[in-house]
C-alpha cells in the first residue's frame, strides 16, 4: 500500500470510524506520529467534528432543487424550461445518476465498517478475525 492510500485509509478510520490516532495505525501499519501529523495537516479533527453530509442528504439535496425548478417552470403560464433551466435540470438529474449509480472505496469502507459494528454485537467472539480480514480487503482494494 503507498503513503498515499495509507493516509486515506487511516484519514476514513479516524473520521468515520472514530477510532484513537494509536489504533489507526495499528490498524493502517503507520507510525503513531505519522498519524498524529496527519491529522493535524490535514484538518481531520474538524472534519471529525463536523456533521459529515451523507451520500443521501446529498442526492435528497439535488432532488429538491430539481422539484423546486420544476414547480416554478410549473407556475408561470408556458410550461417549457427555458435554456438556462433546461441546462440546470440536465445538469441536477446526471449528478443525481451518478451519485445513485456510483460506489467509491468510502462506501465499501462505511458498509464494511457497519457490518463490523453488526458482528461486535452479535459475535464478538468472530470480531477481531472479522476487523483483520475486512482490514486486509481494503487494503486489497487500495492497490488497485
Amino acid at each position: 500500500m503507498t503513503n498515499d492510500q495509507k493516509k486515506d485509509f487511516a484519514k476514513l478510520l479516524y473520521i468515520r470510524e472514530r477510532l484513537t490516532q494509536k489504533e489507526v495505525a495499528e490498524r493502517v501499519g503507520a507510525n503513531e506520529h505519522t498519524i498524529g501529523r496527519w491529522v493535524k495537516d490535514g484538518g481531520w479533527e474538524k472534519l471529525r467534528r463536523s456533521l459529515l453530509v451523507t451520500k443521501h442528504e446529498q442526492i435528497a439535496a439535488l432532488y429538491a432543487q430539481l422539484e423546486a425548478i420544476n414547480e416554478l417552470i410549473a407556475e408561470r403560464d408556458e410550461k417549457t424550461a427555458n435554456n438556462k433551466e433546461a441546462d440546470v435540470i440536465s445538469k441536477l438529474t446526471a449528478a443525481i445518476r451518478n451519485m445513485e449509480t456510483e460506489v467509491n472505496l468510502g462506501d465499501v469502507v462505511e458498509i464494511g465498517m457497519e457490518f463490523c459494528e453488526f458482528v461486535r454485537q452479535n459475535a464478538p467472539e468472530k470480531s477481531g478475525d472479522v476487523v483483520t480480514l475486512y482490514d486486509s480487503f481494503i487494503k486489497t482494494k487500495m492497490k488497485r
